[in-house]
């Protein structure tokens, strides 16, 4: 692998690893939020969080098989 693939890899992997960190980061969010949110908000901000959290992972999902048919491709 050359020196820009190399380059451009890095940045993909750091994009995964961010876009994972947001999942995850508001999946804990939206369990807290029904645990500890008042009454009226705790299920509508908790589904709010899940449903974003869902449409990351989809999104991520497609991503991380982009990166990995790309890289196959690259060796």
């Amino acid at each position: 692998m050359d020196l820009a693939t190399k380059e451009r890899f890095k940045w993909k992997f750091y994009r995964l690893t961010v876009m994972l960190n947001v999942i995850i980061l508001l999946v804990a969010i939206a369990v807290i939020a029904l645990l500890r949110a008042p009454e009226e908000y705790r299920l509508p901000a908790f589904l709010l969080l899940v449903s974003f959290a869902a449409f990351f992972s989809v999104y991520f999902w497609r991503q991380y098989q982009s990166t990995r048919e790309w890289l196959h491709n690259q060796e």
